[in-house]
């Protein structure tokens, strides 16, 4: 039951990104374009996107269990940290470089732009390196 719940979220996710315009880069640096054409359509998408997650975090903080009876795990951490103001910077910089962030550019894939290709790839290195990284990290500080 749990997989088919997670296909049927990701199969409205991905129509939520296709409707809205999220997965068409052109329309995603239209909105990031500030200093040109600006299109501010995307920020409706966005603040709809928070009043919606904002509600869900709102209802999970006070339940032990999910609607599944799997139980709910939020993260613990709160700490703004050097590594994750990093993380954010680039991921903002290649969002505004490709006009794709991780869930719209597999969406885009799926639907055949075939700019996503390229950014899918960087990404799934990228995912690779890091993880590389990591364990080099963790075996270095055993020894």
């Amino acid at each position: 039951m749990t997989a088919v719940t997670a296909l049927l979220a990701g199969l409205l996710f991905g129509i939520g990104l296709m409707i809205s315009g999220m997965a068409n880069p052109a329309k995603v640096l239209g909105f990031l374009d500030l200093a040109g054409r600006w299109d501010p359509s995307l920020a409706f998408v966005m603040l709809g996107a928070i009043a919606v997650g904002s509600l869900a975090f709102f209802i999970a903080k006070r339940r032990k269990r999910s609607f599944l009876g799997l139980p709910v795990q939020l993260p613990a951490n709160a700490k703004v940290t050097l590594r994750l103001v990093l993380g954010s910077a680039v991921f903002g910089i290649g969002w505004g470089l490709a006009g794709f962030c991780p869930g719209p550019a597999l969406v885009a894939l799926g639907a055949g732009y075939p700019k996503a290709w390229g950014f899918v790839a960087a990404m799934v290195a990228g995912m690779v390196v890091f993880e590389l990284l990591e364990r080099v990290k963790s075996s270095l500080q055993q020894v």
